[in-house]
C-alpha cells in the first residue's frame, strides 16, 4: 500500500474534471446527463477509495497475523 501524493492528485483531478463537465452540461440544459456524470465520478472515486482501504486491511492483517 503506497498512499502517496499521486493518488490524492488523481482524486482531485477526477473531481475537477467532473465538476467542469457537470457545469457545461447544466448550462446546455442537460441536467439529467450532468447528474449521471456526477454519479459516475463518485463511483470511480469510491472504487479507488475501496481498493486503498482493502490494501490497508491486508497490511494490518499481515502485521498482526505475521503472514
Amino acid at each position: 500500500m503506497s498512499l502517496d501524493v499521486n493518488t490524492i492528485f488523481q482524486i482531485a483531478g477526477i473531481g475537477i474534471i467532473v465538476a467542469m463537465i457537470q457545469t457545461v452540461l447544466k448550462q446546455m440544459g442537460k441536467d439529467d446527463w450532468a447528474q449521471w456524470v456526477t454519479l459516475i465520478g463518485f463511483v470511480v472515486i469510491l472504487y479507488m477509495a475501496a481498493t486503498m482501504i482493502d490494501d490497508l486491511f491486508e497490511k494490518i492483517k499481515s502485521v498482526f497475523l505475521f503472514l
